[in-house]
């Protein structure tokens, strides 16, 4: 893998990141919970974020390329 195709990878990774702390922390934040619980919420979608969903798709779109 080269140094590009690692940037890449990693800026797709961390889109999907945040992607995942911003649906958790809204779902949270419509159920109810305070902050704080909302942000642990967050955290909990990052956490649980299938990785490696993320680096099949981005080897879909490499050879799509």
């Amino acid at each position: 893998m080269s140094e590009t195709e690692k940037l890449e990878l990693a800026e797709r990774i961390r889109k999907e990141c945040i992607k995942a702390a911003r649906e958790g922390f809204r779902d949270a934040s419509m159920s109810g919970l305070c902050a704080e619980g909302a942000m642990e919420a967050a955290i909990s979608a990052i956490q649980n974020l299938d990785l490696e969903t993320c680096i099949d798709e981005a080897d879909t779109d490499e050879d799509s390329d």
